[in-house]
């Protein structure tokens, strides 16, 4: 599909990320191509929609917490309210508030849309520092994702995305919860959007190994395996005689054989 991209809104979804959203606008504002920056406080208990929008970007208060999921379509509809009619609707690059200066490393997410012909570019982080876990949820993301569309991504979970408007709004509604990365993955490539994963240099808050970290990803793995079931009960998938040959890790991959 080709993508000629015009402007890039930013979407930060926070929640009591005070300390650190900042940084996160200040270094996402620098990113080529971004002219609105949006964060959407779901519910945070501290100042973070006042740090925000100090920093310029347009806020956006959920009175309680509603989710990662929710936080996005609101920052997308806002997006939306901010174009120009008869004007090439901006594509939405969601950032995690936590980033902080490291944010600036997802330009090459924007290049590749704006470029290569993308509807999706994922950041692919390296290992980060401090970091628990024993890969459980990521590897079930994964191999979930590749039995129904034929990609294995190597980082399923990431929440550092530029998307086209069309592909955003192709996949709604978002699953709910931790699971939205990866129901979002599976429909995109089932509806016949170009993915690709690029690496990005980012730094953010990891969940430690310890008694909450442990709390954290059983939370993720419920709500990855949920958005895989409702996917399954709906029969969402790419069948199997339609499939791309296997996806060479880092490069552009569409699920489907002959489009490229």
């Amino acid at each position: 599909m080709s993508n000629s991209l015009g402007r890039v809104a930013v979407v930060i979804p926070a929640k009591d990320e005070s300390e650190r959203i900042a940084a996160t606008v200040r270094a996402a504002r620098a990113i080529p191509g971004v002219d609105l920056i949006i964060v959407v406080d779901d519910g945070s208990s501290d100042d973070t929609h006042s740090v925000a929008r100090a920093c310029g970007a347009s806020v956006v208060r959920h009175p309680m917490n509603r989710g990662k999921a929710a936080a996005m379509e609101t920052g997308a509809a806002v997006a939306a309210m901010r174009d120009v009619e008869n004007e090439m609707p901006r594509a939405l690059l969601f950032l995690d508030a936590d980033l902080g200066e490291s944010a600036i490393e997802c330009a090459p997410l924007v290049k590749a849309v704006r470029e290569n012909e993308i509807d999706c570019a994922i950041a692919y982080l390296p290992p980060q520092a401090g970091a628990g876990g024993h890969g459980i949820v990521t590897g079930t993301g994964r191999k979930n994702i590749e039995k129904l569309t034929g990609w294995s991504p190597r980082q399923p979970l990431s929440g550092q995305r530029c998307i086209t408007r069309d592909a955003f709004e192709s996949v709604l509604p978002l699953a709910s919860g931790w699971g939205v990365e990866v129901g979002m993955t599976i429909d995109l490539l089932v509806a016949g959007f170009t993915v690709q994963e690029i690496p990005c240099d980012l730094r953010h808050r990891v969940s430690t190994n310890d008694f909450r970290g442990q709390l954290h990803r059983a939370d993720q793995l419920k709500d990855v395996l949920r958005a895989v079931m409702v996917r399954r009960a709906r029969r969402v998938k790419v069948p199997k005689d339609k499939r791309s040959p296997a996806s060479v890790p880092g490069q552009p991959y569409n699920a489907y054989h002959g489009i490229e």
